[in-house]
C-alpha cells in the first residue's frame, strides 16, 4: 500500500486524506491542533503534532515521513501584509520552514512533492497567465511562495510539482460573506479566479494518477465573470446585503488559462460554473 504524508491536514488537506484512503493509499497527516487528532484517527488518518518554525520542527517529522512515497505539502504562508516592523513583515519566514524540512527530505524515502501554492505569485495585471508566465508577486505571502516553490524545484533529491490554485471556496467557504454590504469595493470589472475545493482535491488525485511530476500546474475554475457580476449575483443566491463596487478607477486583474489541467491531466471540473 503506497503511503502518502499530508503536511497539514486542514481546510484541503483533510478531506484530500480521506479521499485518498479511499483510493487504497495509507495516508499520514500533520497537525498543529490537539483536538484534531482524534479525529484524523477516526478517519483512518495516522495522526502526527507537527509544527514548522523557521529554525526547528517539533514533532515526529522523520517518523511522518518514513515509508512514504509522496509528501504533499500544503501549509499556508500566514504572513503579516501590514506590519509595521518591517522585520517581522518581511522576514522570510515561511522560506525559512520550507529550509528546515528539507534535510528531513532529503534523508526520507520520499520521491514526490506536490507543493500546494497560489496564483498570488503572478500578481495582478491586466493579461492573460499560463504556466510560463513569469511570477511577479506584489504581496509578501506571493513572494515567499515564489522562493519556496523555487527552493523545491531545484533540489534533486526528489520530483516537485506546483500546483498553483485560485481563490479556494467550499460549502462552508466563500468569499461573498466576507464581501456582501461592503462599499467602495475595487476592480468591480476585474475577472474571478476561484476553484471549488472539490476539484482542487480532484485535481491532486489527478497528478498522482498520472505521475505528473516536476510539473507546474494553474487551477482555477474555467469560469471568468466580473467580480460585480459574480458576487452580486452571489450575494442575492445567500440572501446577502449586495456589495456595492466603486467604478472611479480602472479594473485590474489577471485570468488564469488552465489548458495544461486540461489537457495534460485530461480533468474535467465538477463545479464549473461555481
Amino acid at each position: 500500500m503506497t503511503q502518502i504524508s499530508i503536511l497539514g491536514c486542514g481546510w484541503l488537506g483533510f478531506p484530500l486524506a480521506k479521499a485518498l484512503l479511499k483510493k487504497g493509499f495509507s495516508v499520514n497527516g500533520s497537525t498543529t491542533s490537539t483536538e484534531k487528532l482524534s479525529i484524523m484517527k477516526n478517519s483512518g488518518i495516522s495522526p502526527f503534532l507537527i509544527q514548522l518554525e523557521s529554525n526547528k520542527i517539533i514533532g515526529e517529522i522523520e517518523t511522518f515521513l518514513k515509508d512514504g512515497e509522496t509528501l504533499i505539502i500544503d501549509i499556508p504562508p500566514k504572513l503579516r501584509e501590514n506590519s509595521k516592523d518591517p522585520s517581522t513583515a518581511l522576514r522570510m519566514t515561511f522560506v525559512e520552514k520550507i529550509e528546515t524540512i528539507l534535510p528531513f527530505i532529503e534523508k526520507s524515502t520520499i520521491e514526490n512533492v506536490l507543493f500546494i501554492s497560489s496564483t498570488s505569485v503572478y500578481g495582478d495585471k491586466n493579461a492573460i497567465v499560463t504556466e510560463e508566465t513569469f511570477p511577479q508577486p506584489d504581496t509578501e505571502s506571493g513572494r515567499q511562495l515564489v522562493l519556496s516553490e523555487q527552493l523545491l524545484q531545484k533540489n534533486t533529491n526528489f520530483k516537485t510539482t506546483i500546483l498553483r490554485f485560485g481563490g479556494l471556496i467550499g460549502e462552508d467557504r466563500h468569499p461573498v460573506k466576507y464581501l456582501a454590504g461592503r462599499e467602495n469595493l475595487e476592480n468591480p470589472e476585474a475577472p474571478i479566479n476561484l476553484i471549488h475545493q472539490e476539484d482542487c482535491i480532484g485535481i491532486i488525485l489527478k497528478i498522482m494518477e498520472h505521475n505528473c511530476w516536476d510539473e507546474s500546474f494553474n487551477a482555477v475554475a474555467p469560469f471568468h465573470p466580473s467580480r460585480e457580476d459574480y458576487y452580486t449575483q452571489k450575494a442575492m443566491d445567500f440572501n446577502l446585503a449586495l456589495p456595492k463596487f466603486n467604478h472611479e478607477k480602472s479594473s485590474v486583474g489577471k485570468t488564469i488559462r488552465i489548458d495544461k489541467v486540461r489537457n495534460i491531466l485530461n480533468y474535467t471540473f465538477t463545479k464549473p460554473n461555481l
